[in-house]
């Protein structure tokens, strides 16, 4: 006896649906134009931080650019971040001289939330930077802290939105703690810290065992092979003087 026939699910009413969304992106800001300076630059980081921006959709910052049109490599620049692994979406600031000849090459302008085409974030370096930070809260009412009490693993990221973050445990290499705040690491410090947002130079990382792959602080950031004045494995706060780091002992 055949098995009678299953009903047919009925057509949805409307194959897609559309609906805007803010999205944490980084912007690459070019200071040099030519695709020679910066991919190899790109990749040297990649070797020192290994999956830093790995799979990563990245804007180009080009109001640091005060050059010709003409004289920008895009599709160079394209494709050798391509190469990388790292996925160019779109261009912010600059004149709309160079924002229409990024266009030709499938980076249109990216409007940040709330502003216009040709607004220029105000990132503080030409390095890859943390997500824009969350906006204050209303007076009166304290900034949030996200405490987490398990190891963050490799591969595993955590962000404290508008606020602290406090690990109670370790940070394992390959693993990434982020906050708009603070971040306070009281186990080891073995992945990569990245505080302060965009724009938050006040914020500090904290950590009883400091022997990290990145740190990045309001956009400024070291590899490893980069803190070669840090005392590694002791208890160590980093802070921002300026535009360097300064790693002080705890304790």
């Amino acid at each position: 006896m055949s098995a009678a026939p299953r009903p047919e699910t009925p057509p949805r009413l409307e194959p897609f649906r559309l609906r805007g969304a803010n999205f944490n992106l980084l912007v690459l800001r070019l200071l040099d134009p030519r695709p020679e300076a910066v991919v190899p630059a790109i990749g040297d980081q990649f070797r020192r931080a290994p999956g830093f921006l790995r799979f990563a959709p990245v804007v180009l910052g080009l109001g640091d650019l005060d050059v010709p049109p003409a004289s920008v490599d895009f599709a160079g620049l394209v494709e050798g971040l391509r190469g990388l692994e790292i996925v160019p979406i779109g261009t912010t600031g600059g004149t709309p001289e160079l924002r229409n000849a990024a266009m030709a090459f499938g980076l249109p302008p990216i409007r940040s939330s709330g502003g216009k085409e040709s607004e220029e974030p105000a990132p503080a370096a030409a390095e890859p930077m943390a997500p824009p930070p969350a906006p204050p809260p209303p007076a009166g009412m304290a900034r949030p802290t996200m405490v987490v009490d398990t190891p963050v693993r490799a591969g595993q990221r955590v962000w404290a939105q508008g606020g602290d973050l406090v690990v109670t445990s370790t940070v394992n290499a390959g693993g990434e703690v982020i906050a708009d705040g603070n971040i306070h690491v009281y186990g080891a410090l073995r992945g990569r810290a990245i505080a302060g947002g965009s724009a938050n130079a006040d914020a500090r990382i904290f950590a009883q065992n400091f022997d990290p792959e990145l740190i990045s602080i309001a956009g400024y950031y070291a590899v490893r092979d980069g803190l070669t004045g840090a005392p590694i494995g002791k208890a160590v706060q980093v802070r921002l003087t300026g535009e360097r780091m300064r790693f002080d002992p705890i304790g």
